[in-house]
């Protein structure tokens, strides 16, 4: 454990008061590296440092980076619970279980707080005069059924603020293709109207039976009156209804909502199986990755889950059905019902169709955890297991961050460097970054290449500067962090600028040459004065060509739009009458340069803004002799 100079861990800890609250471990760089809860902060937080408490290796290995601590004390273990999960939202500690995924799901929106509603598809739930249905697992499906609901009860779609613009303006598509009842005209009174919307209201909850049978009737009607067009609309309508309907199976008499809950666990990995139920209905399932969870136990990986899932979706339900009773559960359960407002039970039932709901969760849980666990083996294979065999060749160690260099010009035309970052085997595309060299004239890729490393690490040098002086532990962009392995586009010549560059800004980080046969292939590493033969078929090897033909792309696609771009207006600029303005519009008009040429002055003046005598002009340009 690193000493902190100013923090004395044991006498800090002599300190700790009797009362519920959140505590927070800090590593010697100032990071927040754990948050927890407890109902007794001195007991709690003495147990972590005290040599007779057994620990998982996990939490030795936390303890063992733990330079200081803070405390936050609380009314009650309820309110350290609610602090405690915002804190880990805010900071991600790598020490806490986190939930991976941060998803939002959609919502059926009945904005009932208007005076003609509407039916919306809603990302969030908030807090307003509307109702809302869901949550839902399929966006389409949610675009289906707004879709459906819309026509068979002919509701507006519009933007349009009612009753205050009846009349102003003509009705829309919608009211000619029957999909609308124009209320924006009066053609429906508000009852009528407000009568339409109770029944969409009784479709959304699931009462399907009666706009079958209504359907059923009018189809059978039609098809009497031989009217045979509208008989097969309603028929349409009448499969519409029945897919929705099919779609959500019965799964509980008691109409209630309940989310369904089960883990499946295998040493470092764990995935959470949820199944959404809606008015009895399932309605959808989804699954959940848990990282940090090598040492956990699987009650408390659960709790995790249902305090980080709950804490950030809008919809709590009723009831949560849970494979095991959780830790802490019924200070959970009292948060529950806070956040809903109303009792939340939560349940780990023994026997019937519910516990065979939980086991049939569990189930998928399983299978989605061993299905992964060979891709994600596979994935590491490509990514991590390339960098170890990376750091073999080269005999150097943790290696997670790598960028990569590349020149791209065409007789010295517009050259530009690209930068492209990988961690821990992947591409990082956020951090990628696009130089257009400034200093160079001329066909010079040693000198572009000064330049681009310069202004990278000049840069990424002035911002840790900023960081120190204002005492700023966050990183404040991609320049910040260095990278642990340098990889140049070329051999000797690139990696020996590369070197001279970092020892004039007094850097040391090792620089690899990418070197490419005779037919531009890669072939292999050069480092430290010499090359490094590699097996082709290595995943080593596949990396490193990935991120060469990476570097390579990300420099030629800016180069190509820098001379498309330089292309275009030098040739339009150039023609008497043409400016800015008029550009424009004959570049949205044609599709390239080639087709304006072919053009007859005729064609010409149909483009927005171009006059008889400009057109006459362009058309002199591209055919003089």
């Amino acid at each position: 454990m690193e000493k902190n100079e100013f923090f004395d861990i044991e006498s800090e800890l002599k300190k700790l008061p009797d009362k519920p609250g959140v505590y927070i471990m800090h590593d010697s760089f100032d990071a927040i590296i754990y948050v927890g809860k407890a109902i007794i902060l001195k007991n709690r937080v003495k147990s972590y440092f005290r040599k007779s408490t057994k620990k998982t290796a996990k939490i030795e290995k936390m303890v063992s980076q733990i330079s200081r601590f803070e405390y936050i004390v609380t009314d009650s273990e309820l309110e350290a619970l609610v602090l405690e999960n915002n804190l880990i939202k805010e900071y991600s500690p790598k020490y806490n279980t986190m939930l991976k995924d941060d998803k939002t799901y959609p919502y059926i929106k009945v904005t009932t707080g208007e005076p003609y509603p509407r039916i919306l598809f809603s990302r969030e739930m908030k807090k307003d005069k509307a109702r809302y249905f869901g949550p839902f697992t399929s966006a389409t499906a949610v675009k289906d059924t707004i879709e459906l609901v819309n026509k068979l009860y002919q509701l507006r779609t519009c933007n349009r603020v009612l009753p205050r613009d009846i009349g102003k303006e003509r009705p829309c598509l919608n009211y000619h293709i029957k999909k609308c009842s124009a209320p924006c005209q009066g053609y429906i009174s508000r009852d009528e109207y407000l009568e339409n919307i109770e029944k969409a209201l009784d479709f959304l909850n699931g009462n399907h039976k009666g706009v079958i049978k209504e359907l059923e009737e009018k189809m059978s009607q039609a098809s009497d009156d031989l009217r045979f067009e509208e008989a097969i609309e309603y028929r349409e309508l009448l499969g519409s209804v029945n897919m929705i309907s099919q779609k959500q199976k019965i799964t509980d008499s008691g109409q209630e909502d309940k989310d369904i809950i089960a883990l499946a666990k295998e040493e470092n990995d764990a995935v959470v199986q949820v199944f959404f139920i809606r008015n009895g209905k399932l309605i959808g399932r989804e699954h959940f990755y848990m990282t940090h969870v090598s040492d956990d136990g699987e009650r408390d990986i659960l709790a995790d889950f249902v305090k980080q899932y709950y804490a950030g979706t809008p919809f709590i339900p009723k009831e949560l059905m849970l494979q095991m009773e959780l830790a802490d559960q019924e200070i959970i359960e009292q948060w529950l019902t806070l956040r809903r407002g109303s009792k939340v039970r939560l349940k780990v039932p023994k026997i019937g169709s519910k516990e065979k709901l939980v086991e049939l969760a569990s189930q998928n849980a399983n299978l989605i955890l061993s299905k992964d666990k060979e891709r994600m083996k596979r994935e590491e294979g490509r990514t991590i297991g390339a960098v170890r065999e990376i750091e073999k060749l080269t005999s150097l160690s943790n290696i997670i961050r790598m960028e990569a260099f590349d020149i791209s010009n065409i007789s010295g035309f517009e050259t530009v460097g690209s930068m492209v970052v990988y961690e821990k085997g992947k591409p990082k595309r956020s951090d990628y970054r696009k130089f257009k060299i400034k200093s160079v004239n001329g066909q010079d890729d040693y000198a572009c290449m000064r330049e681009v490393l310069t202004r990278r690490f000049v840069h990424g040098i002035e911002e840790r500067k900023a960081l120190e002086e204002k005492d700023i532990t966050q990183e404040l962009g991609s320049f910040t962090k260095f990278p642990d392995l340098l990889l140049m586009d070329g051999g000797k010549g690139q990696v020996n600028i590369a070197c001279e560059v970092l020892h004039e800004l007094n850097l040391q980080i090792p620089v690899c040459g990418m070197v490419k046969d005779d037919n531009h292939r890669t072939r292999g590493l050069y480092y430290q004065n010499q090359e490094i033969e590699m097996d082709r078929a290595s995943e080593g090897f596949r990396l490193i060509t990935r991120i060469q033909d990476e570097a390579h792309r990300f420099a030629i696609e800016y180069h190509r739009s820098l001379r498309g771009k330089t292309q275009v207006r030098s040739i339009l600029d150039d023609i008497p009458g043409v400016g800015p303005a008029r550009r424009k519009e004959l570049m949205k008009h044609f599709a390239s340069i080639e087709e304006m040429k072919e053009a007859d002055v005729k064609r010409l003046t149909d483009v927005k803004g171009i006059t008889e005598a400009v057109a006459v002009s362009i058309y002199q340009f591209f055919h003089k002799e």
